[in-house]
């Protein structure tokens, strides 16, 4: 069934005023400069679904009183989020306290390595007051000294004898590169690690292979980095979701990366059950390493069979210790996501398609549940454990191999309508939308990747916690971390139910917390931070990140003005600089319009394919133009010597890193993910192959020309081990 289309109106101006309150926007600048009005219809259900009545104008007013209210009924800010920066006399921050007629107020700071901080001074400065239920109520602000170290404290304010508290965290002026990486440009593959398996991996790319590319893309060739896509948790049950940007949970990982036989209990099974998994893995391998889609459900069938023995098998009191320690880290957020991987196996992967007693997460049916299925809760908690493990030593190897950053992680946008966060963290989600994206030159019709935004007033109300804690998980082992559409930490374009992704509009998130936050947790990892910060942007906001030392991401297709190649010197040095992107063909298919022909293909075009043809042809005569003129490429060259060619042209641009495609590396020409789609075209299903189709494993690389090539291109070494 077509989603229907909202046509353009005037906006009420109490809806306006309400809107701009709760940072809906009633107009926007799309990519190509036009003043584009938001339908009000869409502006309602987008209001809505922040549980904010906005029917009528009467309404509207309501609403907006009833929000001014709620300020005053606080006695402490939600939150408190604050940057230190390097000035030798940095003013003290301020924050303030709401108090009722004469009630005493005492104000101190706790630390977060603990201790307390009563240097929190009252000002002098006044406030018009406010009013709750008739009764006036004053607001007092205080300063807190500038000189608090980085982390997340405590402001507590003692009204009345009543103490009130919230979080003050305390994030660093910026987040400057590490220090191992020096003043080069460092180099790193990029790969989608499902895609890219071995011979011993069990039809789908996993952990292991991961360690074993860091390895030897280290060791051999002098990279500084692995970018993978995200590992984030899907369902653990039959129909597995193949996008690894549709995820049920951001903080923990999906277990069909990991390597059965690297867990330690495996070498302790009885021989017969070790033989016989050991059996039916070279078997599977066999079945599965073709050049068919990657069949990510048996390779799991098999997998989880395995793992289930491999937990029966008894801990040894250090292994045991360590487990403890573990699950007791994670606390009750893992609990809660094992509980919820249980009962997705026994009712189903959609928890709004369960008993009606089971859709609450804090009911007694789930608690006792939990009880009666303790040994399937401790299964889903001790795989997180051994995937933390296998994570860990995949950045050790990566770290051993010399690369100064690692592996670097990524961060989907958001999560399943229906998996174990919006069932664990459901008030913090957002009811009667998804997140996508207006149209734009790549995608004509717009985007809706199906996924329920985070509320930003609930995010601020819960104290920014579950960001922070998925933000310490993706980055405690890794060196980098990559923020798929970084521009959600400022604003998201937000589609109403039913709605075309056109009929949206974007929602305001408070960017000074978010990218605080992520600047501080990542500075405490060590990590470096690159945003995706593609498509429709506003011009300040890559400025804003690049202040706080946020790598951009510069994608070569895109450099183009006035119809012709930007020229590399000129591109912004703060970014991860690349060729080509997930979301389009590798080079040799971008070159030959295959990006075109899969869109004619499946109707996203909105311009006549003529047209499309003709502008690429275009395109890529302005790039072979450019290479042959500034002595990168011989007239006449071929693809191959194309692709080698615009790999180097990127490396004369100050991006501080620069990433290659492993498959450009292996010479695939078949995109892995086409926006837009579902099932009409196998998105993130296309097994690692050459340009001819034929598979290619990692025991392959050292064999490929084409890959000593590119690398050489890009400033690394061309050994061969």
């Amino acid at each position: 069934m077509a989603k229907k289309k909202v046509a353009s109106a005037q906006i009420d101006p109490d809806l306006a005023a309400l809107a701009a309150a709760y940072g809906v926007a009633v107009e926007y600048t799309d990519q190509v400069g036009v003043l584009t009005k938001v339908a009000p219809e869409s502006v309602r259900a987008v209001l809505v679904s922040l549980g904010v009545a906005a029917k009528t104008a009467q309404q509207c007013r309501r609403s907006l009183a009833a929000l001014k209210n709620a300020h005053w009924e606080a006695t402490v800010p939600p939150v408190i989020v604050v940057r230190r920066t390097t000035e030798p006399e940095q003013e003290p921050w301020e924050t303030w306290v709401h108090v009722r007629g004469d009630e005493s107020i005492r104000v101190w700071v706790e630390l977060e390595e603990g201790g307390r901080r009563f240097d929190v001074s009252r000002t002098d400065r006044k406030v018009k007051p406010g009013q709750v239920k008739g009764a006036r109520v004053d607001e007092v602000v205080f300063r807190v000294p500038s000189d608090l170290p980085l982390g997340w404290h405590e402001f507590v304010a003692e009204v009345g004898g009543v103490e009130h508290r919230c979080s003050f965290v305390v994030c660093p002026e910026r987040l400057e590169m590490p220090a191992t990486t020096g003043n080069r440009q460092g180099w790193g593959v990029a790969t989608q690690l499902y895609s890219a398996r071995s011979h011993r991996s069990w039809g789908i790319g996993d952990l292991a292979d991961l360690s074993d590319m860091a390895a030897w893309f280290g060791r051999e060739h002098g990279a500084s980095f692995m970018l993978v896509n995200p590992l984030h948790a899907c369902a653990p049950t039959p129909g597995m979701e193949p996008s690894p940007y549709l995820p049920v949970t951001r903080r923990y990982v999906n277990p069909l990366y990991l390597r059965v036989e690297l867990i330690p209990e495996f070498a302790y099974l009885p021989a017969e059950q070790l033989a016989q998994i050991t059996r039916d893995a070279q078997a599977l391998a066999l079945e599965l390493n073709t050049d068919q889609q990657l069949d990510r459900n048996t390779s799991w069938k098999h997998k989880r069979d395995a793992l289930l023995e491999i937990h029966a098998v008894e801990l040894s009191p250090g292994r045991a210790a360590e487990y403890r320690a573990y699950r007791d880290d994670e606390g009750e957020a893992l609990v809660q996501f094992a509980t919820w991987c249980a009962l997705s196996e026994r009712f189903g992967p959609k928890w709004n398609e369960w008993p009606a007693e089971y859709q609450d997460q804090s009911s007694d049916e789930v608690a006792q549940f939990r009880v009666e299925h303790e040994v399937s809760v401790d299964f889903h908690c001790w795989l997180q454990w051994v995937l933390d493990q296998q994570m860990a030593q995949a950045q050790q190897a990566a770290i051993d191999a010399g690369m100064s950053v690692g592996v670097m992680h990524d961060l989907a946008v958001g999560v399943h309508p229906f998996g174990a966060d919006t069932w664990t963290d459901g008030d913090v989600m957002a009811a009667g939308v998804t997140v996508g994206a207006p149209p734009d030159a790549f995608n004509q019709v717009g985007q809706d990747w199906s996924q329920p935004p985070m509320r930003p007033d609930q995010l601020a109300a819960t104290g920014y916690a579950s960001y922070r804690d998925m933000l310490r998980t993706l980055l405690r082992h890794s060196g980098g971390l990559r923020i798929d559409h970084v521009l959600g930490l400022f604003r998201l374009w937000w589609i109403p139910k039913g709605l075309a992704p056109s009929a949206g509009t974007y929602v305001r998130y408070d960017h000074h917390a978010m990218v605080n936050i992520l600047v501080l947790e990542a500075y405490r990892a060590g990590a470096v931070i690159v945003g995706e910060d593609l498509g429709t942007v506003e011009p300040w906001v890559s400025d804003f990140l690049a202040e706080r030392g946020v790598l951009g991401t510069t994608i070569l297709w895109f450099e183009r003005a006035d119809g012709e190649p930007v020229p590399p010197q000129q591109w912004r040095a703060n970014a991860m600089a690349a060729v080509t992107v997930h979301d389009l063909p590798p080079t040799l298919g971008y070159l030959a319009g295959d990006h075109v022909q899969l869109r004619e293909e499946l109707g996203l075009l909105t311009r006549p394919p003529e047209q499309e043809w003709a502008d690429h042809a275009v395109e890529i005569a302005s790039w072979r133009e450019t290479l042959e003129r500034d002595g990168l490429l011989r007239p006449g060259a071929g693809e191959d010597g194309v692709v080698v060619a615009l790999h180097r042209f990127v490396t004369w641009s100050p991006a501080k890193l620069v990433s290659v495609s492993l498959a450009d590396l292996v010479g695939e020409r078949r995109t892995q993910n086409q926006p837009g789609t579902t099932d009409e075209y196998p998105n993130w299903r296309v097994p690692l192959a050459d340009s001819e189709g034929v598979p290619v494993f990692i025991e392959d690389y050292p064999k490929i020309a084409r890959m000593e090539q590119i690398i050489s291109a890009l400033g690394g070494s061309a050994k061969t081990g």
